[in-house]
């Protein structure tokens, strides 16, 4: 996994004007970034019309949120940025979530609802790990006073 391609695109997404400095084109590497994002958009959206036999406008609105609502919740989880942590994280994620939204609708919610539940279940995965981090603060702030 550590090629020399992915390290100067990976290094292009931390910083740009180093890679500019060190003599990489940059823009090329956004340009093959994007195209290889899309086309795995693509190949997952032809494989999805394959499988459910027809594609419709609406067949993927939701999906990328869920999506990204399961990468955070396993980064939140893991805390790590190594790939086979991170990988491991996404599923843990994904299975979480979507334990969440089986349990809020065995609870009779709207399914209309799972849009503010979503929401919601990722706005306190962004925000609890940074809590976490701040309670040994908190806690030294109580024993001085």
């Amino acid at each position: 996994f550590r090629t020399n391609l992915g390290t100067a695109m990976r290094a292009t997404g931390d910083n740009a004007q180093m890679i500019r400095a060190l003599g990489a084109d940059d823009r090329r590497m956004v340009i093959l970034g994007l195209a290889l994002a899309n086309g795995l958009v693509a190949l997952s959206g032809a494989i999805l019309a394959q499988y459910q036999g027809f594609a419709d406008v609406q067949m993927g609105i939701g999906m990328v949120v869920w999506g990204l609502a399961s990468v955070i919740i396993g980064e939140a989880l893991v805390g790590t940025r190594q790939l086979g942590f991170a990988i491991t994280g996404a599923v843990m994620g994904s299975v979480l979530f979507r334990l969440l939204v089986a349990v809020a609708l065995r609870w009779g919610l709207n399914p209309n609802d799972l849009k503010l539940i979503t929401a919601a279940f990722v706005f306190v995965a962004l925000i609890l790990p940074q809590l976490l981090r701040q309670i040994p603060e908190w806690r030294r702030r109580l024993a001085r006073a």
